[in-house]
C-alpha cells in the first residue's frame, strides 16, 4: 500500500540520519560543544534496517543515509550492505548518502561495491583555512582525497554548498568551475534557521535569486526540467557545461511537491523538516516483532504530513524556526 499524504503528495523518498554524531562542527549546522544522544536511545543497526524495509515495502524507491556524518556510524557498513539487498530485488531504485567526505577515502569502494552510485558531498568552500574555520575540526585534504577515491570508484559526486554571505559567495563562480572540471554537478542551499548556533544567521543569510543574479554577470544559466528526487531546480551553465542546483527553502519553497519524509536515528519520523510535528516509531518498533505497529503508525503520521514549512530569517525572526539541529535530521 503506498503512501499518500493529504494533499496527494506519494511519499516515495525516505532520508534516515543514522547518527547525530558528526566529525565536524560546521558553524551553521553545530554548536561546537555539541550534547550528543546517548548510545541507548540509538535504533540499532538493525531495527534501522527494519525500520527502511517497512517503508520500502510501503512504496519508498529512494533512501538516502545522512547524518550529522553517516560514515562515522560504528559498522555502517553492515547497514548499507543489509539495505543494498532491496536494490537487487529492484523494489528500492536508488541507495544514496550524503557526507561530508572526511571518511570517503576509506569507504568508497565498498560503498559502490553495495550498489551506491552516486553520493552527495557537502563542501563550502575550497580555500583550507576558511575550510577549516568553517567546520572548525575539518581538513579541507582529507575531503578532496575522499573526492579522488569516490570518482575512482565509479561513484557519481554532486557537491552541496551552502550559500554564505561573506563567506563564500564570492568563490562561487570559482568553485562552481571546479566542480564541473571534474564532472560533478553542483548545487547551492539557502541557510536554514534550526537549532540555537553561535552565529547570528541574519549576517549569514544570501538569497539564491541574489547569487544567481551575480553569477548570471559570468555565466549564462539556463533553466532545465532535470530532477534528482529532491528540492533542487536545476539550471545548466553554458560556459562550462555541467548542472547547478539551486535549494531555495527561504526565496522560494519547494511545499507542494515535497515527496519526502525524514527519520531521525531515534526512530522518531519528521514529515516536515521545517516542523516540529513528528511521530515516535521506535516505541511500536520495539513493541512487537511484526510490523503492524510500525506499519499503522507510518499511516497515522503520513496523514499529519503538513502542507509545508514556516521558515523565516529577518531581523524580527532572530530565533530558529525549529529547535532542533540540522545534524538531528540530516537535512
Amino acid at each position: 500500500m503506498d503512501m499518500i499524504d493529504p494533499f496527494g503528495r506519494h511519499i516515495s523518498y525516505l532520508r534516515i540520519s543514522v547518527t547525530d554524531r558528526c566529525d565536524f562542527r560546521c558553524v551553521y549546522c553545530m554548536a561546537e560543544d555539541m550534547a550528543f544522544l546517548p548510545r541507548k536511545d540509538l535504533l540499532s543497526l538493525e531495527e534501522l534496517d527494519r525500520l527502511c524495509t517497512v517503508f520500502i515495502e510501503k512504496g519508498v524507491r529512494k533512501l538516502r543515509l545522512t547524518g550529522g556524518e553517516p560514515l562515522v556510524r560504528k559498522n555502517i557498513m553492515h547497514l548499507v550492505r543489509e539495505l543494498s539487498r532491496h536494490l537487487k530485488s529492484g523494489a528500492l531504485e536508488e541507495l544514496t548518502l550524503t557526507t561530508n567526505g572526511s571518511q570517503l577515502s576509506r569507504f568508497a569502494g565498498e560503498l559502490a561495491d553495495a550498489g551506491v552510485r552516486r553520493i552527495n558531498v557537502s563542501l563550502d568552500t575550497l580555500d583550507p583555512e576558511k575550510f577549516h574555520a568553517i567546520t572548525r575540526w575539518g581538513h579541507l585534504d582529507k575531503v578532496m582525497a575522499g573526492i579522488d577515491a569516490a570518482q575512482a570508484a565509479g561513484l557519481k559526486v554532486k557537491i552541496n554548498a551552502v550559500a554564505l554571505r561573506g563567506f563564500n559567495d564570492i568563490e562561487m563562480p570559482d568553485m562552481l568551475r571546479w566542480a564541473h572540471g571534474r564532472g560533478m554537478d553542483m548545487t547551492v542551499i539557502e541557510t536554514m534557521p534550526m537549532g540555537e548556533i553561535e552565529a547570528d544567521r541574519t549576517d549569514q543569510y544570501l538569497p539564491l535569486s541574489v547569487l544567481r543574479a551575480q553569477l548570471e554577470r559570468q555565466f549564462t544559466l539556463t533553466d532545465i526540467p532535470f530532477k534528482t528526487g529532491g528540492p533542487a531546480r536545476y539550471v545548466e551553465v553554458a560556459e562550462t557545461g555541467g548542472r547547478l542546483g539551486f535549494i531555495t527553502p527561504m526565496t522560494h519553497n519547494f511545499c507542494e511537491s515535497c515527496n519526502r519524509v525524514r527519520l531521525t536515528c531515534t526512530g522518531t519520523l519528521y514529515m516536515c523538516l521545517g516542523q516540529d510535528d513528528a511521530a515516535d516509531l521506535r516505541a511500536p518498533l520495539r513493541a512487537s516483532e511484526g510490523n503492524e505497529l510500525l506499519s499503522a503508525a507510518i499511516d497515522e503520521a503520513i496523514g499529519r504530513k503538513p502542507k509545508g514549512h514556516d521558515f523565516i530569517i529577518d531581523r524580527r525572526t532572530n530565533r530558529p524556526s525549529v529547535s532542533r539541529h540540522m545534524s538531528v535530521t540530516g537535512g
